[in-house]
């Protein structure tokens, strides 16, 4: 019974958590580029495009890594497994470049 509502269940939550991964990367993406268009038209602002996309480019990473974390419960084969299993490090690697840059931004944004 338990192993059923997991079947019927996690699908959904995986489904919803990348919803909000590619709704979090949307909307900081929508964010920094009027941003991105009001400095160019001579608006000046403390704003730090890049940091700020990286950061939320992170976060939604982190949730489409949630999501995949939560799919190795459904994995039936070891390939499977394998898949899943590089696709978290892709995105495990990805997280730790923008992370880098995020750092190298904010310290070169504070000198």
């Amino acid at each position: 019974m338990l192993e059923q509502m997991i079947e019927h269940g996690l699908p959904v939550i995986v489904s919803t958590l990348e919803l909000f991964g590619i709704f979090v990367v949307t909307f900081t993406s929508v964010r920094s580029f009027i941003h991105y268009l009001a400095l160019q038209f001579g608006h000046n602002a403390k704003y730090n495009i890049k940091y700020e996309l990286a950061s939320g480019l992170a976060t939604g990473l982190e949730f489409k890594m949630a999501a995949e974390i939560l799919k190795t419960v459904l994995v039936h084969t070891v390939d499977e497994l394998m898949i899943l299993g590089a696709i978290i490090l892709l995105r495990a690697l990805l997280s730790f470049m923008i992370h880098i840059e995020m750092r190298a931004e904010h310290k070169e944004h504070k000198d």
